[in-house]
């Protein structure tokens, strides 16, 4: 038995062959297994901030607007300054830590870099 490339959309290692397809269990997605080295395929998305600027890894960001932070009764407010952000895959985007509330997830399109 041959052993099946993992699925090049999400990496999914479960691939099943369907005749002369591959298919990902987790995502429904058919490729031709003898093409995928010619595919290329290009995920990683540009997550930018309220002002259109390229965030990466180790920048310094500020809040633009009061944020609720659940389960507390204070909100983070605008013009805080946050140091050293993470950009993560997922609805909040940004992972940091915020002196006075600890570690949390931030949405890019509330933020400005500073």
């Amino acid at each position: 038995m041959t052993e099946l490339p993992p699925c090049p959309k999400c990496k999914c290692e479960y691939t099943y062959s369907n005749g002369s397809l591959a298919v990902c269990p987790e995502c429904f997605h058919e490729w031709n297994p003898e093409e995928v080295e010619t595919e290329v395929v290009e995920t990683t998305e540009k997550i930018v901030d309220a002002n259109g600027n390229t965030l990466v890894d180790g920048d310094t960001v500020v809040v633009i607007k009061d944020l609720p932070v659940k389960g507390s009764s204070k909100s983070v407010k605008a013009g805080t300054k946050v140091k050293n952000i993470k950009l993560v895959e997922g609805d909040h985007n940004i992972s940091c830590k915020i002196e006075g509330f600890g570690a949390m997830g931030l949405k890019s399109e509330y933020v400005r870099k500073a």
